[in-house]
């Protein structure tokens, strides 16, 4: 890691376990600042949008600082994003999870950095809440040097089932990371300067440190 930490804004929109993840953010050496305002958070290192609640008052939380534009704007120029929980569904083109039923047909629309849907799990218990492994892949960047039986925390109802994203003969393709809680669902994505993990990784212990350290010596 570099001498100077990177400078890392936590994305305020009224949503998101803020606290423990600037609380995890700076354990592993980064420069955390909380914010909501639309220079800081795009001219920064890195960003993170954390996220906790439905999807569709995540977006109109996000939509009233102009998340979407930021996050686009950071990733047409490579800058780093990662997003958290529901900050990682909101990545999507949408979600079936509302706080009222006036979108319950189409969807709620997300940032639309990936296509894909973000749906209720068919599980027995919902919510999905506890420790559980993943399937990360073998060129993993966020999940380096760990061994495959390790285990994260998760809260939610909802995520993605299927991985959308066409293959592509000109793009390096992303790196996918699965969980399975009744039916099998997106855990995490790698994908250029974007990552994003279902899991909590600052309520994740001693992994999600490992987790995060992985991704700022990533960025710095």
């Amino acid at each position: 890691m570099t001498s100077l930490a990177p400078r890392v804004a936590l994305l305020d929109y009224g949503s998101g376990n803020l606290r423990s993840a600037h609380r995890a953010l700076e354990r592993v050496g980064a420069r955390v600042e909380l914010t909501s305002d639309p220079g800081v958070a795009t001219e920064a290192d890195a960003l993170v949008v954390p996220g906790v609640g439905a999807f569709a008052a995540c977006m109109e939380g996000l939509r009233a600082v102009k998340g979407p534009r930021i996050i686009g704007e950071r990733l047409a120029g490579g800058r780093p994003v990662l997003g958290i929980c529901v900050g990682m569904q909101v990545m999507f083109e949408r979600g079936t999870e509302f706080s009222d039923g006036e979108h319950a047909e189409s969807g709620a629309a997300g940032c639309g950095e990936w296509p894909g849907v973000v749906e209720r799990l068919e599980a027995p218990v919902l919510p999905h809440m506890g420790w559980n492994t993943v399937e990360a892949p073998e060129r993993s960047v966020l999940f380096s040097g760990m061994p495959a039986d390790e285990r994260f925390y998760f809260v939610h109802s909802y995520g993605v089932q299927r991985w959308a994203m066409e293959p592509s003969d000109h793009l390096t393709p992303p790196e996918v990371t699965w969980a399975r809680h009744g039916t099998r669902f997106v855990a995490a994505v790698e994908n250029g300067p974007l990552s994003a993990t279902q899991f909590h990784p600052e309520k994740s212990g001693d992994a999600g440190l490992h987790l995060l350290e992985n991704w700022i010596r990533s960025i710095a």
